[in-house]
């Protein structure tokens, strides 16, 4: 028997991660300005992900500090008895003071809305005229008209824009006085008090001593026509009854003491009924914290998803063009002895490249972003790390998934249909 001669191995070919990164950038190079329009799809991206995730950060550290500057620090005393119909006022003269005299209270105040004849008024709130009664006819504009004491004033950061706001001595000698909201004002016509103005709730005068530009908290008091409490009692009564809004009190306190006034108030203003009082304290900061950064993380990081996602689309819109236009040198490499999966890894490491590139230069664009809306807002940026650091492998991701489909399709290409074309 004829023994069998020993084959000779066929060499493999060999395309290593350093060759596919040379020809990667070969290839970008060789094409610089495609490259790069190919890399601002990525970089917009990236950009626009980083920068929301840090915009989204400093906004709700913002929120956060303002929520805790003002509605942390707000809580309200209501009249809620069993029986309305038999109740008396339930709020006693001295109540600033009983809760003003409390440890970590700033400022307290009374506030209703009085029960006004309805001939006076309309449905939807009292009519109230710049002109008397005989001139207007019954015309009016319907305003609401507060009762409230001047603790409430101090409570809300009442600023006056013209005039001034009324104080203890209008309110405990019940002068025939009101301040009126801008937007109240603006309704009236009255843009100036240095000729006393006065208005009519119906047929009652009152003057207007002020008129209120600004408030920190209970926005509506801008539209608003405010009287002082004991006018209010003697002109329309005291609060109580089934008709109206039941009295309450808003008080203001320092940082950290609202769950304890919470506590304290309703035994500090009426020791004998404190049952009767619902108090409404401020929720925990920090719940309300968690569930802002939840809702506004998911929304931004939506968006960003959307830019990435466009990016990606331009990635491989643009690879795959190139696929197709080097289908002759992919052929040559084929017939040279190049395999399916080294033209694969060659298109997928230059997808990769670009994003990868996006990816870093978009990370540093949103970092920038970032501080400088934090600068022009005077606020303080925030950017957690795990936002940051892996933006650039993000776009790198992107740029590689991007790649899958040019790089199968150029893995695919025959070498001699390739060499025909």
């Amino acid at each position: 028997m004829r023994g069998r001669g020993k084959t000779a191995p066929v060499e493999q070919t060999r395309f290593a991660a350093r060759d596919a990164l040379e020809e990667a950038t070969a290839a970008m190079l060789a094409r610089p300005a495609r490259a790069a329009l190919t890399v601002l799809g990525t970089l917009l991206g990236v950009a626009a992900f980083v920068a929301v995730l840090g915009l989204t950060a400093t906004a709700s550290g913002q929120i956060s500090q303002r929520f805790t500057a003002l509605a942390a620090t707000e809580i309200t005393v209501e009249d809620a008895p069993e029986d309305r119909a038999t109740a008396d006022f339930a709020f006693p003269s001295d109540t600033e003071q009983r809760l003003t005299a409390l440890n970590g209270v700033r400022a307290a105040g009374v506030f209703w809305r009085p029960t006004i004849p309805k001939s006076e008024g309309s449905e939807s709130g009292a009519l109230v005229s710049a002109r008397p009664p005989s001139i207007s006819a019954g015309q009016g504009e319907p305003l609401t008209v507060t009762a409230v004491s001047p603790g409430y004033l101090e409570a809300v950061h009442a600023r006056a824009g013209a005039g001034r706001l009324f104080d203890s001595f209008h309110e405990r000698t019940g002068q025939r006085v009101c301040l009126l909201g801008r937007a109240a004002a603006s309704r009236l016509g009255i843009t100036r008090l240095d000729g006393q103005p006065a208005i009519f709730i119906g047929p009652t005068p009152l003057t207007v001593i002020g008129i209120i530009d600004e408030v920190d908290r209970q926005s509506a008091t801008l539209l608003s026509v405010l009287v002082p409490s004991v006018t209010a009692t003697d002109l329309w009564g005291v609060p109580g009854g089934l008709e109206g809004e039941p009295p309450k009190v808003l008080v203001e306190t320092r940082l950290g003491a609202a769950p304890l006034i919470g506590r304290q108030a309703a035994l500090a203003i009426r020791p004998d009924q404190p049952e009767r009082f619902k108090v409404t304290v401020p929720p925990d900061p920090k719940q309300l914290k968690e569930q802002v950064d939840t809702d506004l993380g998911t929304l931004f990081l939506a968006l960003a998803g959307i830019c990435l996602v466009i990016g990606a689309v331009g990635i491989a819109n643009t690879t795959l063009v190139a696929v197709l236009e080097r289908t002759g040198e992919i052929g040559l490499r084929r017939s040279l002895g190049a395999r399916g999966r080294h033209i694969a890894a060659q298109f997928l490491t230059e997808s990769a490249a670009l994003g990868l590139l996006g990816g870093l230069v978009g990370t540093s664009l949103g970092v920038a972003a970032v501080v400088g809306v934090a600068i022009s807002k005077d606020w303080t940026p925030i950017l957690e790390p795990l936002a940051v650091l892996p933006a650039p492998a993000v776009g790198a991701v992107t740029g590689l998934l991007a790649g899958l489909y040019p790089a199968w399709r150029a893995s695919r290409i025959e070498p001699i249909e390739a060499l025909r074309r």
